[in-house]
């Protein structure tokens, strides 16, 4: 199920390794994002300060964020990984940490529900060729409901605690950068881990979870944007648009489409890799942004995934497209400018008539061959092989 939200991943090592974990993440996250946006469509729409006030349909928010959320991701990652039996078993057990915490448990569901069904994989191992003929039904039922309810306690008393005290610590963390006014700094870290494709690992397990914390407390946060922004990305491809190799210039258009408003940023991670210099653009954009959310005060209610603009619009909660849309556009111009100059505004960039015209005046006139070069694209970006 996580292949279907992420890019595979090959070889061994830690950033093998937290890749895989983010994939896992995005695997328990992606499939449940229709409840995330109804959450934030309801937030956004019926809390006191949103667009129809309601009281009574207010009521939704609080239990949909406690309880109904965690419950389908502590679902779908043990479902990952024992099928249907390990659902059932990895929602009771979420069950357990929704109850033992009073922030939202979306960390606790990520490691409770995976973890319940990871021990009834083995518990059927273990019965099923001990189960005497006829008996099937009753042992298997009895040892889903003896793992869930083990399972739940131990959320209760046990990983419910421990990660509500880590969510508390991690949100001091953000609370102090924020008070020092050194967030934007987090764009240091968070844009060169997206362009190893740790963005997955990084969004839905570490900002994802805070920012739903904080929106439950204030009605909005800016964590969901400190990884989501379009921005950045954006402002990359339109630098490659004008500034870039031109046999990349045709692909830059596509990539726009597919980064800003169908919400796939792995679309331009090859861009950067193809030249890392261009990094410091992609920062320099990220932390633009994230300055501008600041000084505007800027949030959103929830998780904008796919990270396109228009589930920006979607969570932004009322009075509050101005600085949101702020923070996007001069994250999109600082990212230009930057990838712009690193770039040398295009110059230096032959066109493909001129280089063989000058690979044929520079061969040897012994009877070999020109250097031709050929062009194949990979992931969106071309890889150059000489023959001589």
């Amino acid at each position: 199920m996580a292949d279907t939200y992420t890019p595979p991943v090959y070889g061994t090592g830690v950033k093998a390794t937290i890749q895989r974990l983010g994939g896992h993440l995005a695997g328990m996250i992606m499939p449940n994002i229709g409840a995330f946006i109804a959450w934030g469509l309801i937030t956004a729409l019926f809390i006191p300060t949103g667009w129809l006030p309601n009281k009574a349909l207010a009521e939704l928010v609080g239990p949909i964020i406690t309880h109904l959320l965690p419950i389908l991701i502590g679902y779908t990652g043990g479902r990952m990984v024992h099928g249907q039996r390990g659902a059932v078993v990895g929602a009771v057990a979420t069950m357990g940490v929704a109850v033992g915490a009073d922030v939202p448990m979306f960390l606790g569901a990520m490691i409770v529900g995976p973890l319940a069904a990871f021990i009834l994989k083995h518990v059927d191992r273990f019965t099923e060729d001990r189960t005497r003929s006829g008996f099937e039904m009753l042992v298997d039922n009895f040892t889903a409901g003896i793992v869930g309810a083990a399972m739940a306690i131990v959320g209760v008393w046990g990983i419910g605690p421990v990660v509500e005290a880590f969510t508390n610590a991690a949100g001091d963390g953000v609370e102090w950068l924020i008070n020092h006014s050194l967030l934007p700094l987090a764009s240091l870290v968070v844009e060169p881990a997206k362009v190893l494709f740790l963005n997955n690992a990084i969004n839905h397990g570490v900002l994802g979870p805070l920012g739903v914390a904080e929106a439950v407390k204030q009605g909005k946060s800016i964590l969901f944007m400190l990884e989501s922004n379009p921005g950045p990305g954006l402002g990359l491809l339109l630098a490659y648009f004008f500034f870039g190799p031109r046999a990349l210039r045709p692909t830059s258009p596509a990539a726009i489409i597919i980064h800003f408003f169908g919400g796939i940023h792995e679309i331009y991670f090859p861009y950067v890799l193809m030249k890392p210099r261009l990094i410091l653009a992609v920062m320099a954009g990220g932390a633009a942004g994230v300055f501008t959310f600041m000084i505007t005060g800027a949030g959103l209610v929830a998780t904008p995934s796919p990270g396109s603009i228009f589930a920006y619009l979607a969570v932004t909660p009322k009075g509050g497209w101005f600085g949101v849309l702020a923070g996007i556009i001069i994250a999109s111009a600082a990212s230009f400018a930057v990838a712009s100059a690193l770039l040398g505004f295009g110059h230096g960039e032959k066109e493909p008539e001129e280089v063989a015209e000058a690979s044929t005046e520079t061969a040897p006139e012994s009877g070999a061959r020109p250097a031709v070069e050929t062009q194949t694209r990979a992931a969106g970006a071309p890889t150059v092989s000489k023959e001589a």
